[in-house]
Protein backbone atom coordinates (compact mmCIF):
# COMPACT_ATOMS: atom_id res chain seq x y z
CA UNK A 1 0.00 0.00 0.00
CA UNK A 2 1.19 3.73 -1.05
CA UNK A 3 1.56 6.27 1.91
CA UNK A 4 1.04 9.61 1.48
CA UNK A 5 1.73 13.15 3.29
CA UNK A 6 -1.51 12.91 5.53
CA UNK A 7 -1.64 16.38 6.20
CA UNK A 8 -3.64 17.37 3.53
CA UNK A 9 -5.79 14.11 3.50
CA UNK A 10 -9.10 14.01 5.22
CA UNK A 11 -9.43 11.10 7.86
CA UNK A 12 -12.21 8.67 8.36
CA UNK A 13 -14.12 6.09 11.20
CA UNK A 14 -13.16 2.92 11.79
CA UNK A 15 -15.77 0.11 11.63
CA UNK A 16 -15.43 0.29 15.15
CA UNK A 17 -16.20 4.23 15.64
CA UNK A 18 -18.74 3.19 13.18
CA UNK A 19 -20.83 0.05 15.15
CA UNK A 20 -20.47 2.25 18.17
CA UNK A 21 -22.60 5.28 16.89
CA UNK A 22 -25.06 2.51 15.01
CA UNK A 23 -25.54 0.93 18.74
CA UNK A 24 -25.91 3.75 20.59
CA UNK A 25 -28.30 5.12 18.22
CA UNK A 26 -30.52 1.67 18.31
CA UNK A 27 -30.46 1.59 22.12
CA UNK A 28 -31.43 5.16 22.15
CA UNK A 29 -34.95 3.40 19.74
CA UNK A 30 -35.67 0.79 22.29
CA UNK A 31 -35.62 2.93 25.17
CA UNK A 32 -37.37 6.09 23.76
CA UNK A 33 -39.14 5.00 20.43
CA UNK A 34 -37.16 7.86 18.63
CA UNK A 35 -33.36 7.18 16.74
CA UNK A 36 -31.07 10.24 17.08
CA UNK A 37 -30.24 11.57 13.98
CA UNK A 38 -27.57 11.88 13.62
CA UNK A 39 -25.78 10.39 16.35
CA UNK A 40 -22.89 11.29 18.32
CA UNK A 41 -20.17 9.27 20.61
CA UNK A 42 -17.17 9.99 22.51
CA UNK A 43 -13.63 8.40 20.67
CA UNK A 44 -10.99 7.56 22.81
CA UNK A 45 -8.97 10.27 22.35
CA UNK A 46 -11.92 12.83 23.12
CA UNK A 47 -13.29 13.57 19.79
CA UNK A 48 -16.90 13.70 19.46
CA UNK A 49 -17.77 13.04 15.86
CA UNK A 50 -21.46 12.65 14.84
CA UNK A 51 -22.90 10.36 12.16
CA UNK A 52 -25.79 10.18 9.93
CA UNK A 53 -27.81 7.06 10.11
CA UNK A 54 -28.33 5.10 6.67
CA UNK A 55 -30.65 2.23 8.63
CA UNK A 56 -33.70 2.78 11.17
CA UNK A 57 -36.09 -0.06 12.14
CA UNK A 58 -37.58 -1.00 15.29
CA UNK A 59 -39.78 -3.91 16.05
CA UNK A 60 -41.06 -4.30 19.16
CA UNK A 61 -37.83 -4.94 21.94
CA UNK A 62 -35.42 -4.95 19.02
CA UNK A 63 -33.70 -1.56 17.06
CA UNK A 64 -31.49 -1.64 14.52
CA UNK A 65 -29.24 1.07 12.86
CA UNK A 66 -27.48 1.10 10.22
CA UNK A 67 -23.97 4.09 9.23
CA UNK A 68 -22.28 4.05 5.97
CA UNK A 69 -18.24 3.95 6.83
CA UNK A 70 -16.36 6.76 5.70
CA UNK A 71 -12.74 5.85 5.38
CA UNK A 72 -11.73 9.65 4.36
CA UNK A 73 -9.33 9.52 1.61
CA UNK A 74 -7.97 6.30 3.05
CA UNK A 75 -7.96 3.20 0.77
CA UNK A 76 -10.30 1.08 3.19
CA UNK A 77 -11.64 -1.55 1.37
CA UNK A 78 -14.69 -1.41 3.71
CA UNK A 79 -15.09 2.29 2.36
CA UNK A 80 -18.59 2.80 2.23
CA UNK A 81 -19.76 -0.43 3.82
CA UNK A 82 -23.25 -0.31 5.83
CA UNK A 83 -22.38 -1.04 9.38
CA UNK A 84 -25.36 -2.06 11.13
CA UNK A 85 -25.96 -2.75 15.33
CA UNK A 86 -28.79 -4.16 16.51
CA UNK A 87 -29.82 -4.16 19.99
CA UNK A 88 -31.80 -6.40 22.16
CA UNK A 89 -32.57 -7.17 25.14
CA UNK A 90 -30.80 -10.37 26.78
CA UNK A 91 -31.86 -13.43 29.44
CA UNK A 92 -31.49 -12.18 32.97
CA UNK A 93 -27.84 -12.53 34.14
CA UNK A 94 -26.16 -12.46 30.69
CA UNK A 95 -24.55 -9.01 31.11
CA UNK A 96 -23.61 -7.13 27.84
CA UNK A 97 -23.33 -9.69 24.34
CA UNK A 98 -22.05 -9.11 21.42
CA UNK A 99 -23.04 -11.28 18.12
CA UNK A 100 -21.37 -11.32 14.66
CA UNK A 101 -24.44 -11.14 11.84
CA UNK A 102 -23.62 -11.82 8.35
CA UNK A 103 -20.62 -9.70 7.02
CA UNK A 104 -19.00 -10.02 10.71
CA UNK A 105 -16.18 -12.83 11.17
CA UNK A 106 -16.00 -15.23 13.56
CA UNK A 107 -12.93 -16.34 14.89
CA UNK A 108 -11.76 -20.08 13.87
CA UNK A 109 -8.22 -20.75 15.39
CA UNK A 110 -6.08 -19.63 18.84
CA UNK A 111 -3.73 -16.88 18.84
CA UNK A 112 -5.82 -13.92 18.08
CA UNK A 113 -7.02 -11.44 21.26
CA UNK A 114 -9.90 -12.91 21.21
CA UNK A 115 -11.42 -16.90 21.87
CA UNK A 116 -12.08 -19.05 19.18
CA UNK A 117 -16.14 -19.06 18.32
CA UNK A 118 -16.32 -15.29 19.31
CA UNK A 119 -17.40 -12.70 16.98
CA UNK A 120 -14.47 -10.46 15.27
CA UNK A 121 -15.29 -7.95 17.66
CA UNK A 122 -11.58 -6.65 18.98
CA UNK A 123 -11.15 -5.28 22.37
CA UNK A 124 -11.40 -0.81 21.15
CA UNK A 125 -14.74 -1.31 19.26
CA UNK A 126 -16.34 -3.42 22.41
CA UNK A 127 -15.02 -0.76 24.92
CA UNK A 128 -16.63 2.13 22.36
CA UNK A 129 -19.69 0.36 22.15
CA UNK A 130 -19.71 0.10 26.00
CA UNK A 131 -19.57 3.67 26.59
CA UNK A 132 -21.69 4.58 23.84
CA UNK A 133 -24.87 2.26 25.22
CA UNK A 134 -24.07 4.35 28.88
CA UNK A 135 -24.41 7.42 26.77
CA UNK A 136 -27.53 6.36 24.89
CA UNK A 137 -29.63 5.69 28.66
CA UNK A 138 -27.94 8.71 30.34
CA UNK A 139 -29.60 10.63 27.10
CA UNK A 140 -33.27 8.84 27.38
CA UNK A 141 -33.10 9.46 31.12
CA UNK A 142 -33.36 5.72 31.53
CA UNK A 143 -31.26 2.99 33.32
CA UNK A 144 -29.09 1.14 31.24
CA UNK A 145 -29.99 -2.61 30.90
CA UNK A 146 -28.29 -5.32 32.33
CA UNK A 147 -28.58 -7.55 29.86
CA UNK A 148 -28.27 -6.58 26.07
CA UNK A 149 -27.11 -8.26 23.19
CA UNK A 150 -25.63 -6.49 20.78
CA UNK A 151 -25.70 -7.76 17.30
CA UNK A 152 -23.15 -6.84 14.26
CA UNK A 153 -23.62 -7.11 10.60
CA UNK A 154 -21.96 -5.94 7.66
CA UNK A 155 -23.90 -6.67 4.35
CA UNK A 156 -21.68 -8.00 1.58
CA UNK A 157 -18.66 -8.54 4.57
CA UNK A 158 -18.07 -11.87 3.26
CA UNK A 159 -16.74 -10.64 -0.30
CA UNK A 160 -14.97 -7.61 1.04
CA UNK A 161 -13.13 -9.90 3.22
CA UNK A 162 -11.98 -12.51 0.61
CA UNK A 163 -9.73 -8.64 -0.07
CA UNK A 164 -7.98 -8.35 3.01
CA UNK A 165 -6.32 -11.47 5.22
CA UNK A 166 -8.96 -12.61 7.75
CA UNK A 167 -9.13 -16.04 6.26
CA UNK A 168 -5.45 -16.53 7.06
CA UNK A 169 -5.54 -15.40 10.33
CA UNK A 170 -8.43 -17.94 11.11
CA UNK A 171 -11.47 -15.48 10.80
CA UNK A 172 -13.97 -17.16 8.68
CA UNK A 173 -17.58 -15.57 7.67
CA UNK A 174 -17.14 -11.70 7.38
CA UNK A 175 -14.80 -8.51 8.25
CA UNK A 176 -13.31 -7.91 11.66
CA UNK A 177 -14.64 -4.81 13.91
CA UNK A 178 -11.69 -2.62 14.53
CA UNK A 179 -9.90 0.58 15.74
CA UNK A 180 -8.65 1.48 18.70
CA UNK A 181 -8.56 5.46 18.28
CA UNK A 182 -11.77 5.34 16.41
CA UNK A 183 -10.51 7.46 13.67
CA UNK A 184 -8.51 6.42 10.39
CA UNK A 185 -5.77 8.33 9.19
CA UNK A 186 -4.84 8.27 5.52
CA UNK A 187 -2.51 5.74 4.11
CA UNK A 188 -1.09 4.94 8.20
CA UNK A 189 -1.08 0.94 7.41
CA UNK A 190 -2.07 1.00 10.83
CA UNK A 191 -4.36 -2.07 9.97
CA UNK A 192 -1.37 -3.48 7.67
CA UNK A 193 0.61 -3.74 10.82
CA UNK A 194 -2.08 -5.17 12.67
CA UNK A 195 -2.37 -7.79 10.39
CA UNK A 196 1.60 -8.83 10.34
CA UNK A 197 1.25 -8.83 14.60
CA UNK A 198 -1.46 -11.04 14.36
CA UNK A 199 -0.52 -13.32 12.10
CA UNK A 200 2.75 -13.75 14.25
CA UNK A 201 0.17 -14.54 16.92
CA UNK A 202 -1.58 -17.39 15.12
CA UNK A 203 1.52 -18.98 13.88
CA UNK A 204 2.64 -19.25 17.19
CA UNK A 205 -0.39 -20.49 18.56
CA UNK A 206 -0.38 -22.83 16.26
CA UNK A 207 2.99 -24.44 16.93
CA UNK A 208 4.06 -23.56 13.65
CA UNK A 209 8.17 -23.39 14.28
CA UNK A 210 9.09 -21.72 10.36
CA UNK A 211 7.59 -18.75 9.34
CA UNK A 212 8.09 -17.20 5.83
CA UNK A 213 7.69 -12.94 5.81
CA UNK A 214 7.64 -11.66 1.94
CA UNK A 215 7.81 -8.17 0.25
CA UNK A 216 5.33 -9.45 -2.03
CA UNK A 217 2.70 -11.72 -3.53
CA UNK A 218 5.52 -13.29 -6.08
CA UNK A 219 8.54 -13.92 -3.47
CA UNK A 220 5.40 -15.37 -1.31
CA UNK A 221 4.48 -17.53 -3.61
CA UNK A 222 7.76 -18.55 -4.39
CA UNK A 223 8.90 -18.96 -0.64
CA UNK A 224 5.93 -20.98 0.34
CA UNK A 225 6.81 -23.81 -2.70
CA UNK A 226 10.44 -23.67 -1.81
CA UNK A 227 10.00 -24.99 1.95
CA UNK A 228 6.19 -26.34 1.19
CA UNK A 229 4.87 -24.24 4.12
CA UNK A 230 1.58 -23.85 5.27
CA UNK A 231 -0.38 -20.75 4.44
CA UNK A 232 -0.47 -20.02 8.46
CA UNK A 233 3.54 -19.51 8.13
CA UNK A 234 3.33 -16.72 5.66
CA UNK A 235 3.31 -13.21 6.43
CA UNK A 236 2.98 -11.08 4.01
CA UNK A 237 5.11 -8.16 5.73
CA UNK A 238 5.26 -5.41 2.66
CA UNK A 239 7.25 -2.32 3.44
CA UNK A 240 7.22 -3.37 7.28
CA UNK A 241 10.05 -5.46 7.70
CA UNK A 242 10.96 -3.55 10.73
CA UNK A 243 7.65 -3.60 11.87
CA UNK A 244 7.78 -7.53 11.64
CA UNK A 245 11.39 -8.41 13.18
CA UNK A 246 10.82 -6.06 16.42
CA UNK A 247 7.68 -7.80 16.74
CA UNK A 248 8.66 -11.38 16.39
CA UNK A 249 11.65 -9.67 18.74
CA UNK A 250 9.10 -9.81 21.90
CA UNK A 251 7.66 -13.04 20.57
CA UNK A 252 10.06 -15.16 18.77
CA UNK A 253 9.47 -18.15 16.78
CA UNK A 254 12.88 -20.69 15.96
CA UNK A 255 12.96 -19.88 12.39
CA UNK A 256 12.32 -16.69 10.02
CA UNK A 257 13.04 -16.84 6.26
CA UNK A 258 12.96 -13.19 4.63
CA UNK A 259 11.92 -13.21 1.35
CA UNK A 260 11.91 -10.55 -1.75
CA UNK A 261 13.33 -9.29 -4.71
CA UNK A 262 16.43 -7.64 -5.08
CA UNK A 263 15.91 -4.50 -4.51
CA UNK A 264 13.83 -4.18 -1.50
CA UNK A 265 16.27 -6.74 0.44
CA UNK A 266 19.23 -4.47 -0.85
CA UNK A 267 17.52 -1.80 0.88
CA UNK A 268 17.31 -4.25 3.92
CA UNK A 269 21.49 -5.05 3.23
CA UNK A 270 21.98 -1.38 3.61
CA UNK A 271 20.63 -1.58 6.99
CA UNK A 272 16.81 0.27 6.05
CA UNK A 273 13.77 -1.29 8.26
CA UNK A 274 11.34 0.78 6.36
CA UNK A 275 11.41 -0.23 2.45
CA UNK A 276 9.50 1.83 1.29
CA UNK A 277 10.60 3.72 -2.05
CA UNK A 278 9.23 7.66 0.41
CA UNK A 279 10.94 6.18 2.84
CA UNK A 280 14.11 4.81 2.11
CA UNK A 281 16.54 5.03 -1.27
CA UNK A 282 18.87 1.86 -2.97
CA UNK A 283 22.23 2.53 -1.69
CA UNK A 284 23.91 2.78 -4.94
CA UNK A 285 27.54 3.78 -4.02
CA UNK A 286 27.71 0.14 -1.83
CA UNK A 287 26.21 -2.06 -4.45
CA UNK A 288 29.00 -0.65 -6.40
CA UNK A 289 31.40 -1.68 -4.22
CA UNK A 290 30.37 -5.66 -4.17
CA UNK A 291 31.16 -5.05 -7.55
CA UNK A 292 34.19 -4.12 -7.45
CA UNK A 293 34.51 -6.37 -4.73
CA UNK A 294 33.29 -9.50 -7.09
CA UNK A 295 35.93 -8.22 -9.97
CA UNK A 296 33.53 -6.80 -12.19
CA UNK A 297 35.28 -4.38 -14.91
CA UNK A 298 35.76 0.07 -14.23
CA UNK A 299 32.85 0.62 -16.69
CA UNK A 300 29.86 -1.18 -14.79
CA UNK A 301 31.10 -0.12 -11.36
CA UNK A 302 31.04 3.51 -12.25
CA UNK A 303 27.28 2.35 -14.11
CA UNK A 304 26.68 1.49 -10.92
CA UNK A 305 27.23 4.80 -9.02
CA UNK A 306 25.02 6.74 -11.04
CA UNK A 307 22.17 3.77 -11.05
CA UNK A 308 18.83 4.89 -10.69
CA UNK A 309 17.54 1.48 -9.53
CA UNK A 310 18.75 -2.35 -7.93
CA UNK A 311 17.38 -3.78 -10.85
CA UNK A 312 19.75 -1.62 -13.44
CA UNK A 313 23.12 -2.57 -10.62
CA UNK A 314 22.21 -6.41 -11.10
CA UNK A 315 22.04 -6.39 -14.75
CA UNK A 316 25.02 -4.32 -14.65
CA UNK A 317 26.78 -7.80 -12.85
CA UNK A 318 26.51 -9.68 -16.08
CA UNK A 319 27.83 -13.39 -14.89
CA UNK A 320 28.32 -12.05 -11.40
CA UNK A 321 24.62 -11.81 -10.64
CA UNK A 322 24.22 -14.51 -8.70
CA UNK A 323 27.17 -13.41 -6.50
CA UNK A 324 26.14 -9.93 -5.93
CA UNK A 325 22.66 -11.43 -4.92
CA UNK A 326 24.61 -13.68 -2.70
CA UNK A 327 26.15 -10.75 -0.94
CA UNK A 328 22.96 -8.67 -0.70
CA UNK A 329 21.36 -11.80 0.87
CA UNK A 330 24.28 -11.85 3.68
CA UNK A 331 24.19 -8.46 4.33
CA UNK A 332 20.33 -8.42 4.45
CA UNK A 333 20.43 -11.47 7.07
CA UNK A 334 22.96 -9.94 9.25
CA UNK A 335 20.80 -7.18 9.45
CA UNK A 336 17.88 -8.78 10.60
CA UNK A 337 19.88 -10.97 13.09
CA UNK A 338 21.02 -7.43 14.23
CA UNK A 339 17.42 -6.51 14.66
CA UNK A 340 16.02 -9.65 15.96
CA UNK A 341 18.79 -9.36 18.77
CA UNK A 342 19.14 -13.88 19.21
CA UNK A 343 16.82 -16.37 19.44
CA UNK A 344 15.64 -16.72 16.36
CA UNK A 345 17.70 -18.54 13.19
CA UNK A 346 16.96 -16.35 9.95
CA UNK A 347 17.47 -17.08 6.68
CA UNK A 348 17.09 -14.50 3.19
CA UNK A 349 16.08 -15.87 0.03
CA UNK A 350 16.45 -13.61 -2.96
CA UNK A 351 13.84 -13.73 -6.25
CA UNK A 352 13.30 -12.67 -9.37
CA UNK A 353 10.68 -10.81 -10.84
CA UNK A 354 9.04 -14.66 -12.00
CA UNK A 355 9.74 -16.01 -8.83
CA UNK A 356 13.09 -17.77 -9.53
CA UNK A 357 15.56 -17.56 -6.36
CA UNK A 358 18.28 -15.75 -7.57
CA UNK A 359 20.38 -16.03 -4.16
CA UNK A 360 19.55 -17.83 -0.48
CA UNK A 361 21.77 -16.99 2.73
CA UNK A 362 21.88 -18.73 6.07
CA UNK A 363 20.82 -22.40 4.77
Amino acid sequence: MARRPTGSLRRGWTTGACAAAAARAALEALLTGAFPDPVAIRLPGGERPSFALALKERRGETARAGIVKDAGDDPDVTHGALVVAEIARGRAGSGLRFEAGPGVGRVTRPGLPLEVGEPAITAGPRAMIAEALEDAAEAAESELPADLVVRLSIPGGEDLAAKTLNARLGIIGGLSILGTSGIVTPYSCAAWIHSIHRGIDVARAAGLEHLAAATGSTSEKAVQRLYDLPETALIDMGDFVGGTLKYLRRHPVPRLTLAGGFAKLAKLAAGHLDLHSGRSRIDAAALALMLEQLGCDAAAIAAARAAGGAGEVLALAGARRGELARRVAGAAREVALATLAGGVDVDVVVFDRQGEALARAGV
